[in-house]
């Protein structure tokens, strides 16, 4: 992209660019969510194989539940750092693109270190809002989600922290709640397509198998894949998505396509001033 194709978009435009940037950067996003995903996808296959040992060796059943229990707090761990790295990721590859540069999925993660606290702080603040909003009444909580929508962008792009980042995206989506919701909706329906294309015939099926141990232990498995599939496939939408709003909503607010032609012309008119001479 270049700073020509940064102006304000259609919610249309919007969704096109995002499933756009999706099919052209395709190993790109789904690099970043598979190498993270990974890991708790071996995690979920070797919880599997656990419950197999347990099944036939019923001695060693409290060994394999306290191991369950720790294994779990260890899954929740793993699930927290590879979503932030995912998202966080996908975010600063999207920016890359944004503004003209090369995106590479090592590049893009390497960016995270150092940010996953931050990140974490902005995603638990972020839940508390939304959460507290939804007990209250389901719209308030539908309505924060979407004013909320581009905090993890601001706070990674801004370098800001939780408090701010969610201040900022409160204040870029103001008269935009309308558009993020439509952006959630486009995200859960591939969401549910996903899941009932990778997931639900395996879960069909080991219901079906259920007096054949060895056949539920193999669609078991099958469905952990195709967890990681659905996942993996999915998830990187809704993050582009965020990050194109995002800068979206800073085009039409701030200019933010003038600022960055205009530092691109100071660049460009740097090299060629005389000596002893400075431009601003």
């Amino acid at each position: 992209m270049t700073i020509s194709d940064l102006r304000p978009l259609s919610l249309g435009e919007i969704l096109d660019r995002t499933l756009s940037l999706y099919r052209q950067h395709f190993v790109l996003f789904v690099g970043i969510a598979a190498l993270p995903q990974l890991l708790n996808l071996a995690l979920s296959l070797a919880q599997v194989w656990t419950g197999r040992v347990a099944g036939g060796h019923k001695q060693v059943a409290v060994a394999v539940a306290a191991a369950g229990f720790i294994g779990g707090l260890v899954g929740v761990v793993v699930y927290l750092v590879v979503y932030l790295f995912a998202q966080g990721g996908t975010v600063y590859a999207v920016s890359e693109i944004y503004l003209g540069r090369p995106a590479t999925i090592g590049a893009s993660l390497k960016r995270m270190r150092g940010q996953v606290g931050n990140l974490f702080g902005v995603t638990l603040l972020n839940g508390l809002v939304i959460g507290i909003a939804t007990i209250l009444l389901i719209v308030p909580g539908i309505y924060m989600a979407c004013r909320l929508i581009t905090c993890v962008p601001a706070a990674l792009l801004e370098d800001l922290g939780p408090r701010d980042s969610l201040e900022r995206s409160y204040r870029l989506t103001e008269d935009s709640a309308g558009r993020s919701f439509v952006i959630y909706l486009l995200y859960f329906f591939l969401l549910y397509a996903a899941v009932l294309l990778f997931i639900l015939p395996f879960s069909v099926a080991s219901r079906l198998t259920a007096n054949d141990p060895g056949s539920v232990w193999v669609w078991l498995v099958l469905g952990q894949v195709g967890n990681f599939l659905a996942t993996t496939l999915v998830t990187p939408i809704l993050t582009i998505a965020t990050a194109v709003f995002y800068y979206d909503l800073r085009v039409r607010k701030e200019a933010f396509d003038l600022q960055l032609l205009m530092n691109q012309v100071g660049r460009t008119a740097r090299p060629s001033a005389g000596v002893g001479t400075t431009l601003y």
